[in-house]
């Protein structure tokens, strides 16, 4: 069961910076009534699950920024954590982030309205593109483009058949692309054999 109850969020994608800057509006649930832990074990397990899921839709490779600010108190200064990778943000980071607020602003209250904004950033991969899952094009497409790249078809003598289209050009046989294609070529690969 979540610790705090979330009442918006909202996404801006930059794509030229290759960004995404999500907003959430939450609001921190007071311990349940019955609940034996403290206040502040209870605190602690909220920005946890905050985190958590302000942070689900990023990959570990992302930088990541984060802010936080009461939506009441406009006065008080955001909470941030600088730009860092989203393996490198786990709860001591957050803190030693959350403790140096306390001690510096006894005003801040988690109770009211949270603002989290969470800004990441892809990481370029090669020349500034994202990676791509596909290494090119397949053979059969090269084999049609490309006048070097042949693919035999056939199921049996399949080297018999290589050794014909390769020593074809080489004797001028008018016959090369017939061959090439898999017409005519049984009988020559059958005199080979």
């Amino acid at each position: 069961m979540p610790k705090f109850t979330l009442e918006g969020e909202i996404s801006r994608q930059y794509r030229r910076f290759n960004a995404v800057e999500t907003k959430l509006t939450v609001r921190l649930l007071p311990p349940a009534v019955g609940d034996d832990s403290d206040a502040i074990t209870h605190f602690q397990g909220s920005v946890t699950d905050l985190f958590d899921y302000a942070l689900g839709n990023c990959d570990d490779s992302d930088m990541i920024g984060l802010t936080i600010r009461n939506e009441v108190n406009m006065l008080d200064k955001a909470i941030g954590i600088s730009f860092r990778g989203k393996d490198q943000i786990f709860e001591e980071v957050i803190w030693s982030v959350f403790n140096k607020v306390a001690q510096s602003n006894a005003r801040y209250n988690a109770i009211y309205k949270l603002i989290v904004v969470v800004h990441s950033v892809k990481m370029p991969v090669g020349f500034g593109r994202i990676a791509v899952k596909s290494k090119g094009r397949p053979l059969a497409v090269m084999a049609h483009l490309k006048y070097s790249i042949i693919e035999v078809k056939v199921e049996t003598n399949r080297l018999a058949h290589a050794l014909i289209i390769a020593i074809v050009p080489l004797t001028n046989d008018s016959n090369y692309k017939s061959y090439r294609q898999g017409f005519q070529i049984l009988p020559v690969v059958q005199h080979l054999l």
